[in-house]
């Protein structure tokens, strides 16, 4: 099976914090022509300060955008099971090729409570269905038995393992092992060969926002057996994200690498870390490093 690179892309903002949606295609073409797939509405996609209606907007503008060149996944995932619902039945309408649902936030969920969730969503579309793990920011873990009587739901697909934990990823690989059908696709930077390398469907990459190439480099030298050359680049990707991420909230790192290759992308809505010239002549400094300025 032919390995996936997905990019969680950023929202791109005007001074006014509306969405720009022009600038956000054009972050659209930038990954298409690199050879990256998409996800929109994501944790780089600033997906908690978007409304209900700017995330189907920016949606049907990233799916029009893409036009059938690659395939796009979106973030439904709320703390309530009724609005991640609608929004889910929205993007079926619309006609992405998967629907990530991360777990909820600030609502303490069981795992029963869990497996409720994420059943009740997959029920209500055609879309498959990836559940999205990432316990640092919503303080809900999908414990890997939970995930395994969920990846024997016919319409949930697989997960996104955003916890940074090798062991975790190694305990969702073993599901998908024993469970045909169910993919896993890694969120940490650092580990998108050894995921690969360990029966990975693919991997979703924040920092690919900046590096895009890299990204994909990784995967087609991996799809192509080449595995000197996908390491070469593996090593590359992880040491810019070790440069960019000790300065700060990797999120806002990402964002602010890309603003300052390409000012259109804005900054994030506040509350937001507010970008400053100390922290920006940092980042300046490793994207030369880097040559991606």
């Amino acid at each position: 099976m032919t390995k996936q690179a997905y990019v969680a892309l950023v929202t791109c903002f005007n001074e006014d914090e509306t969405i720009n949606y022009k600038a956000t295609r054009a972050q659209v073409r930038r990954q298409v022509e690199a050879g990256n797939n998409i996800m929109c509405a994501g944790t780089n996609g600033d997906f908690s300060a978007l409304t209900f209606e700017e995330k189907v907007r920016l949606t049907e503008e990233v799916v029009d955008e893409v036009g059938g060149r690659v395939r796009v996944i979106v973030n439904a995932g709320m703390p309530a099971t009724f609005e991640t619902l609608k929004l889910a039945r929205e993007f079926d309408r619309i006609g992405v090729d998967g629907i990530a649902v991360i777990t909820p936030f600030f609502i303490a969920c069981t795992q029963d409570g869990l497996i409720r969730h994420f059943s009740i969503v997959a029920d209500a579309v055609k879309t498959p269905v990836y559940l999205y793990d990432i316990p640092a920011r919503t303080q809900n873990h999908i414990e890997p038995e939970t995930a395994r009587t969920l990846a024997g739901h016919g319409n949930i697909a697989g997960i996104k393992d955003s916890g940074g934990a090798k062991e975790t990823l190694e305990a969702y690989l073993k599901v998908a092992k024993e469970v045909e059908g169910f993919e896993v696709y890694s969120g940490p930077d650092h580990l998108v060969l050894w995921a690969l390398e360990n029966g990975a469907a693919g991997c979703i990459s924040g920092l690919g926002n900046a590096m895009p190439q890299v990204l994909s480099r990784i995967l087609k030298a991996f799809n192509a057996g080449d595995i000197a050359e996908a390491e070469k680049q593996q090593a590359t990707f992880a040491a810019f994200r070790t440069d960019l991420y000790a300065l700060g909230f990797a999120p806002a790192m990402v964002k602010r690498a890309l603003f300052l290759q390409d000012a259109s992308v804005g900054a994030s809505r506040q509350p937001a870390l507010l970008p400053n010239k100390e922290q920006d002549d940092q980042i300046a400094e490793i994207l030369a490093r880097y040559s991606l300025l």
